[in-house]
């Protein structure tokens, strides 16, 4: 029993091994300061397309490297922030962006929880006039104790 577990332990060890976080080879070469800001704010307000929930700044997905250097390829070829954004959109659609553009397509995931709730305060208000008139108040009998 105890050789099995052993055996278990010794044929995980590479798996384990291999399940590390995968960090990035070559940094990423920035020609000078106002281009590495500009990177990092575009890089934020990008969404990593594997973790859905971190931003191209913040993951650690292989993905998310990839897209860091074709962003900043991008950048030194003199592409606009938006050209970039769009290029991103184009391959990925609106899910890339954090701060996805406002249009039909989108309008439910703007209005949506705000309708919501308007609905909600009218069903609530409509409930408690309808049981208010329901419910009779006490009168004063004549009958005293």
């Amino acid at each position: 029993m105890l050789r099995a577990g052993l055996l278990a332990v010794a044929l995980l060890l590479p798996l384990i091994a291999a399940a590390q976080a995968v960090s990035d080879p070559t940094p990423l070469q920035y020609r000078d300061v106002t281009e590495e800001a500009r990177f990092h704010a575009l890089a934020a307000e990008l969404r990593c397309v594997q973790c859905q929930n971190q931003s191209l700044a913040d993951s650690n997905a292989q993905i998310a490297h990839d897209l860091r250097r074709e962003v900043l390829m991008l950048m030194q070829q003199g592409n606009s922030d938006a050209q970039i954004k769009q290029f991103l959109v184009d391959r990925y659609g609106q899910f890339v962006l954090y701060r996805p553009l406002m249009d039909t397509r989108n309008s439910v995931l703007w209005f949506g929880p705000l309708v919501l709730v308007l609905v909600g305060a009218g069903v609530l208000v409509w409930v408690v006039r309808r049981r208010s008139r329901q419910v009779q108040p006490m009168g004063y009998s004549e009958e005293r104790w």
